[in-house]
């Protein structure tokens, strides 16, 4: 890892790269970009830089890279792995002024943007043409950290993850020079695909400095449907049928009831407290719906379902989806004081009741508070483990639980991240993971950051 602290020479010329009032060594500025949302220990930059274009971002990489000095990228801070801290200090670049809508190309369900897009906004703008961009990841994340992450969301089951919707980039690497990788084609046998090395490697490789987005059309009707169970292990099984049905659900997500409680309690929606599984049907026809409800009702109702409301239009789904977005600030709301660790994996689907069932008996036997949220469809379990922040041996015990069910999710065939990366948490999973893939992985690092000045110390084992 790069050793060397910025001296005061190389602030004045760090300074001189770009406009007054995009750099900052002031502590409030220090302290925003130190930490992200998990648990991990925050590390204060040396410095924040707001680039404004590519050619800022190279003359500072180039810069950094013959000086030795760590770079981490920055988008929104809205991580749950530590990935954007920057435990090596040095600079942090904070994307958030290279934030336009370049070009759009409806004709083309394609748009040009810089990374500080928040993915949001971008939908806001884009729905006016009737197009949308998939990966859904909850927060106000930003282009740059979900192509970096490689982020889902709720409708990766039937839309994919962020890997899926990227045609280019252009990406400044560690020593500042810029590469253009990948076509507006919809499809190419051209070469190897360099963007996928790009698309989840955390700003290790380089930094995104903009994108070629693939978008998806709007759905003509939408309709939701909540199925109530009596026990999560007997929801996760039905997740099983309904994804082996044909159905295509566009979200299928699996709450307990302590998500139940908490969101009944904040919003007021009269849930059943008990298992609920969410499911979001998109079709062309409110008659091709009406058919579609009908199946998935009996398959729910086979599977052991004790209650099905479906049919619910644009607006209650939207009220009821917005809750689930919530949830997860509404979980920290309901335990001040306390800190939260998301445990996030992801197995194969006829895992995935075991590993539910898992989640389950942990939570009971160490008598935690706890909730278990999860992507059901893609077998994306996350599991929110609660704990006073002063109290060490809770957190022992959570630490325990969290690499127990890590370990589970690899012994049947799954990953230590579904969603959410590698970053500090899970670098210790990487090899059990990988095996001498792992290997592979280092060397490609250094063929890109041959001096380890991008994001050090994320996704590698120390």
């Amino acid at each position: 890892m790069p050793t060397l602290r910025i001296d005061p020479l190389h602030i004045e010329n760090l300074k001189a790269m770009v406009p007054t009032g995009h750099f900052s060594t002031g502590s409030s500025h220090l302290d925003l970009h130190a930490k992200d949302q998990s648990q991990h220990p925050p590390c204060r930059p040396d410095v924040v830089i707001w680039p404004m274009d590519r050619e800022e971002v190279s003359r500072i990489l180039q810069y950094a890279n013959a000086h030795r000095i760590p770079v981490t990228g920055w988008g929104s801070g809205s991580s749950l792995e530590g990935n954007p801290i920057p435990v090596c200090s040095g600079i942090v670049l904070d994307f958030s002024q290279m934030n336009r809508v370049l070009a759009l190309r409806a004709e083309d369900f394609q748009v040009d943007v810089q990374p500080g897009v928040v993915y949001q906004d971008l939908n806001q703008q884009l729905r006016h043409e009737g197009l949308f961009f998939p990966p859904d990841p909850g927060a106000r994340a930003t282009i740059g950290g979900i192509i970096a992450n490689n982020a889902s969301g709720t409708k990766t089951v039937r839309y994919g993850s962020a890997k899926d919707y990227v045609r280019r980039l252009t990406v400044v690497l560690a020593n500042g020079e810029i590469v253009e990788t990948g076509t507006r084609a919809s499809k190419s046998s051209s070469g190897i695909d360099l963007i996928h090395l790009f698309v989840g490697s955390e700003g290790t490789l380089g930094l995104v400095v903009e994108a070629t987005l693939r978008l998806a059309a709007l759905p003509v009707e939408i309709a939701g449907a909540i199925a109530t169970f009596a026990d999560v292990e007997t929801a996760a099984g039905a997740v099983f049928r309904i994804m082996r049905s044909g159905l295509e659900p566009a979200a299928l997500e699996l709450l307990d009831p302590a998500c139940i409680a908490v969101i009944n309690r904040e919003r007021g929606l009269g849930l059943s407290v008990a298992p609920n599984v969410f499911v979001e049907l998109h079709g062309t026809s409110r008659s091709h719906l009406d058919e579609t409800m009908l199946v998935l009702e009996e398959v729910c109702r086979e599977s052991g379902c004790s209650d099905f409301r479906p049919g619910l239009g644009r607006q209650q789904w939207g009220e009821l989806w917005k809750a689930r977005h919530e949830l997860g600030e509404m979980i920290v709301r309901r335990h001040p004081g306390c800190g939260i660790l998301v445990v996030d994996v992801a197995v194969p689907l006829t895992a995935y009741p075991q590993l539910i069932a898992t989640a389950r008996q942990e939570l009971d036997s160490a008598g935690l508070d706890g909730y278990i949220i999860s992507h059901a469809g893609n077998g994306n379990i996350h599991l929110n483990l609660v704990g006073p922040r002063d109290d060490p041996q809770a957190w022992e015990t959570i630490e325990s639980i969290s690499n127990r069910m890590v370990l589970k999710a690899l012994e049947v065939g799954g990953t230590a991240t579904g969603e959410h990366g590698v970053g500090i948490g899970k670098k210790k999973y990487m090899a059990a993971e990988h095996g001498r893939g792992l290997q592979w992985m280092k060397q490609i690092k250094h063929l890109f950051d041959p001096n380890q000045i991008l994001n050090p110390g994320k996704i590698f084992p120390d």
